[in-house]
């Protein structure tokens, strides 16, 4: 059995090391103090980024180009929408510092055409999410185990819009599924979970439809133009977040500790695409150190590479991206996925480990 392979009290086969908060001191003492030190002024990112995005509107809907330029722009303004979202990411952890008034400000830039309200994401993704990475039935950003889909069968349905289930309409779902899965969060998870106690549910109700009325005045402004201003804006966007979210979790193991060695994975991106995504290829290296700029996060990239490089996994994006497509997407073990709809595909996660760690 693999060393970080432990079998729990029932004899169930338990992956990871509780050595996160032995691991976090050591980085703290051994790097550079300002690796940890509030980047607020990598907030002037968002200049570039919003002139980018309404010119490439105003632009679409003013100057009359044809119908293939309309869609390069738009290409250009959801991914550009993406990049802003995933430094508002950083925001709102508090990487930037600033004032929780000013750090919903710049959430509202970068989630807002996600429609996902600031102060919800906060409770979401930082307090649920982070507190229970890859834990069980715990973490909401998780399919979940088979005893979910044992104790609610109608739940195995949902699992074929998912990367790795094989229908047609799964290769949509990087397009969607981030603002889709924000809202189930929002209107079931939020409702019914303890872990959501303390949220104003009503408030980011409202506030998504203010977010939703936005894009649908927008949508009549444009007309037909939509397709170039709204559709493909907002799929591209989704597409460009998930196509990391999704990667960074999915392909590996649950853990009874919260230990981003073992339940988290970084990417290996190409070196202008990681820039251009504020490096949110290391992911790893951001759960360790939430509120750490992103900007830093090579350093402790090295540092895992240098002393736990058998543990470190880092995967390039383009493999990443296939293997989310070609695995099933339930946990019937810590180390195993399973299809719900089809009980005999079974895959082994452990390969992974061995074949990826960068040592």
């Amino acid at each position: 059995m693999n060393a970080a392979v432990k079998p729990d009290s029932m004899g169930n086969a338990v992956f990871g090391k509780p050595d996160e908060r032995e691991l976090r001191d050591r980085m703290k003492k051994e790097l550079p103090a300002d690796t940890f030190e509030a980047q607020t002024w990598r907030v002037i990112w968002f200049l570039p980024l919003q002139l980018m995005i309404w010119g490439g509107i105003v632009t679409i809907l003013l100057a009359g180009l044809p119908w293939y330029a309309n869609l390069g722009l738009g290409l250009v303004v959801g991914h550009t929408i993406g990049c802003q979202a995933l430094l508002a990411h950083e925001v709102l952890h508090g990487a930037l510092g600033m004032s929780k008034r000013w750090q919903n400000f710049f959430g509202w830039l970068g989630f807002g055409p996600m429609i996902v309200p600031p102060e919800f994401w906060r409770k979401w993704h930082n307090v649920v999410h982070h507190g229970n990475t890859n834990t069980g039935d715990s973490d909401p950003d998780s399919f979940g185990t088979m005893r979910r889909y044992k104790a609610d069968p109608k739940q195995k349905k949902f699992t074929k819009l998912a990367p790795g289930s094989g229908t047609w309409y799964s290769y949509l779902f990087l397009t969607y599924s981030f603002t889709f899965h924000a809202q189930l969060v929002l209107w079931f998870q939020a409702k019914r979970r303890k872990q959501f106690q303390g949220m104003d549910r009503s408030k980011a109700i409202r506030q998504t439809f203010y977010c939703t009325a936005a894009w649908a005045v927008l949508a009549v402004i444009s007309g037909p133009l939509a397709l170039f201003t709204v559709l493909v804006p907002f799929m591209v966007a989704n597409a460009l977040g998930q196509g990391y979210i999704l990667t960074n979790h999915f392909l590996r193991p649950q853990t009874a500790t919260n230990n981003p060695l073992d339940n988290s994975m970084s990417l290996r991106s190409h070196p202008v695409l990681d820039r251009l995504h504020f490096r949110f290829s290391h992911h790893v290296e951001h759960h360790f150190f939430p509120k750490m700029g992103h900007n830093m996060a090579p350093r402790v990239r090295k540092w895992l590479e240098e002393n736990h490089g058998e543990r470190y996994m880092a995967m390039p994006h383009g493999t990443a991206l296939k293997l989310l497509y070609t695995t099933p997407r339930v946990y019937k073990s810590s180390t195993e996925l399973v299809d719900p709809n089809n009980p005999e595909r079974v895959f082994d996660l452990l390969p992974l480990q061995r074949q990826y760690a960068a040592r």
